[in-house]
């Protein structure tokens, strides 16, 4: 048993590296990759993805706050429609919303249903698609 142990650590930090040596960052849903582009600063959070005509199947954008708190998105100039996906600092699936494109002025807001400190945006539909649940788990993989 312990030797299968550290066999799964080792193996997690040996994908885990990988990453980190490409450059790239991914999430994993319920063994599902999906490369993301991190929003960590105030200016990337509020661009998102606005002003983008279509997102790869496999694509999405991590945001990352400083810490847990009720969140919530618009979708102002976003031109696709996404699922929003709000997980705990524990990276636990809080609430999911999908969320359709908005061009005027007053936009809609898509709080989370309880504190969050990850949103990760997916095109529309996806959370459906792989069955998610509130309380699953997001697995990280950033550089």
């Amino acid at each position: 048993m312990r030797f299968l142990c550290r066999t799964i650590v080792i193996i997690s930090f040996l994908f885990g590296s990988s990453a980190c040596a490409t450059g790239e960052n991914f999430v994993e849903l319920k063994g599902q990759r999906f490369s993301v582009e991190l929003a960590r600063t105030r200016e990337k959070q509020s661009l998102g993805l606005m002003f983008r005509n279509s997102m790869p199947a496999d694509h999405g954008m991590l945001f990352i706050f400083p810490n847990e708190a009720p969140l919530s998105f618009w979708m102002k100039n976003t031109r696709i429609p996404l699922d929003i996906m709000y997980f705990s600092s524990e990276l636990k699936l809080v609430s999911v919303a999908g969320a359709t494109p908005c061009r005027v002025a007053q936009c809609r807001a898509y709080p989370s249903e309880g504190p969050a400190m990850y949103v990760l945006e997916l095109n529309a539909g996806k959370a459906a698609e792989l069955g998610l649940v509130t309380g699953d788990e997001m697995v990280l993989f950033l550089d």
